[in-house]
C-alpha cells in the first residue's frame, strides 16, 4: 500500500514537471485541454497538477482567456539558476565585445537531452530574422554549436542523435550519419564548426567550444548571420574570432 502511495506521489511530481517544461517562449501559454491532449494526461489530472501548481505560483492562470502561464516563482528559481551558472556570468562581457566586433548576433549553447538549448544570447544591431532565444532548442547536428558539442562527445552519444533520426530541413542538412562523423572529426581537427544553411535557409552560423578546468568542453560559443555578411571567404578570419572568444571564457572558466 505505502509502495502504491508513493508511486502515485511520485507520478504527479513527474506530471508537474512534464507540464511546467512545456511552456516556451514559442507557447507560453496552453489551456488545460492543450496541456492533455500534447502530453497524453487526462484533463482531471492537468487540472489538479495545474491548480496545485498555482497555489504555489508556479502557472497563473489567465481569467479571461482561460489560459495557464508560468508564474513569478519560475522566475526566482532561474535567478538562483543563472546565479550559480558561471558560465553565464563570465561569458558576458566576451559576447558583447565579440558581437561589437563582429556585426553578428552571439549565442552560448549546451546540450539538453539530444538537443542544443541556448543559455545566453546578446543581439547585434541588425539581428538576423531568426527565432533564437534564451531556451530555444534545435537538432545538434544542423547547428554550429550542436556540432561543436556533438564533436566532444562520447560516440554512444552521437550514435543516439544518429539513431533518432536525421531529418532534413534545408538541402544543406547532413542527414547522411558517416557523413556526420566525417564532419565532426573535421570539427575536432579545425578547432570550430559551420553551418551553412543547414537548418534554416539564408542563415549560416560558426561555432567553438568552451572548455572547463578540467578541459572538459561544457559549451558552445556561436556566431549567426545572414549568409550575405557571413560569407564562405570570410568563414576563417571570424572563425578565428569565434575560437578566441570561447577560449577567453573558458580561460575565465579556469582553463589553463
Amino acid at each position: 500500500m505505502a509502495i502504491k502511495k508513493e508511486e502515485h506521489y511520485l507520478s504527479s511530481v513527474k506530471n508537474a514537471l512534464k507540464i511546467l517544461r512545456s511552456f516556451t517562449m514559442d507557447e507560453p501559454e496552453k489551456k488545460i485541454s492543450e496541456l492533455s491532449q500534447s502530453l497524453g494526461v487526462n484533463k482531471s489530472t492537468v487540472s489538479r497538477t495545474m491548480a496545485t501548481l498555482a497555489s504555489e505560483g508556479f502557472v497563473y492562470k489567465d481569467p479571461e482567456t482561460k489560459k495557464y502561464r508560468l508564474g513569478l516563482s519560475i522566475l526566482s528559481l532561474s535567478g538562483v539558476v543563472n546565479y550559480q551558472m558561471d558560465i553565464y556570468r563570465e561569458s558576458q562581457p566576451v559576447l558583447t565585445k565579440l558581437v561589437d566586433s563582429l556585426g553578428e548576433t552571439a549565442h552560448i549553447s549546451v546540450l539538453d537531452h539530444l538537443d542544443v538549448i541556448y543559455l545566453q544570447k546578446v543581439d547585434c544591431n541588425h539581428p538576423v530574422r531568426y527565432l533564437t532565444h534564451v531556451g530555444k532548442r534545435n537538432p545538434t547536428y544542423a547547428t554550429s554549436s550542436g556540432k561543436v558539442l556533438l564533436a566532444h562527445a562520447d560516440e554512444s552519444f552521437v550514435n543516439q542523435v544518429i539513431d533518432n533520426g536525421l531529418q532534413q530541413f534545408t538541402k544543406n542538412t547532413i542527414t547522411d550519419p558517416e557523413r556526420l562523423k566525417t564532419k565532426l572529426a573535421e570539427v575536432r581537427k579545425n578547432g570550430y564548426a559551420c553551418s551553412m544553411e543547414e537548418i534554416l535557409e539564408g542563415v549560416n552560423s560558426i561555432g567553438a567550444p568552451i572548455y572547463d578546468y578540467q578541459g572538459k568542453v561544457i559549451a558552445a560559443l556561436s556566431v549567426v548571420g545572414p549568409k550575405q555578411r557571413i560569407l564562405p571567404h570570410k568563414i576563417e578570419s571570424m572563425s578565428k574570432k569565434v575560437v578566441s572568444a570561447a577560449m577567453e571564457i573558458s580561460n575565465r572558466m579556469g582553463y589553463i
